[in-house]
């Protein structure tokens, strides 16, 4: 699983720009063959992670490697993004990154979630070069 996303997982530019960091909660659904029919972003600190996950998500159809039995239901999966570190300080990269926080858009639940069914698959640690 971990290759595929490392794969399939493009970060975006606007990620890179904002130096974005923060984690992705969702569930999503797949039928017996691996095709999933749903996508649910449950939490996530910042509304830019979420895309590049679910066109990633889109692409995973037919590719789980999860045994047949396990999976027609619904699957929970945390991404952790985070930027590999400068070799220097840099004042304006930490400017940048307390702006992104200050401004982010997160997204959460207001509600209780109820998870029926779900596995709980390992988290997805997605580090990215902040220097383009």
């Amino acid at each position: 699983m971990d290759k595929f996303f490392r794969d399939s997982l493009k970060v975006s530019p606007e990620i890179i720009q904002k130096k974005a960091i923060g984690t992705a909660v969702f569930k999503f659904t797949a039928n017996d063959k691996g095709a999933i029919s749903k996508i649910i972003v449950y939490y996530a600190d910042d509304v830019v992670l979420t895309d590049p996950i679910i066109e990633a998500l889109k692409k995973s159809n037919h590719k789980w490697i999860i045994p047949d039995r396990e999976k027609a239901h619904d699957f929970i999966i945390t991404f952790a993004f985070g930027f590999n570190a400068a070799a220097t300080d840099d004042i304006e990269l930490y400017k940048t990154v307390y702006e992104n926080y200050r401004t982010r858009a997160s997204i959460r639940s207001t509600n209780q979630v109820p998870l029926n069914e779900a596995t709980l698959l390992p988290n997805v640690v997605v580090n990215y070069d902040i220097s383009q």
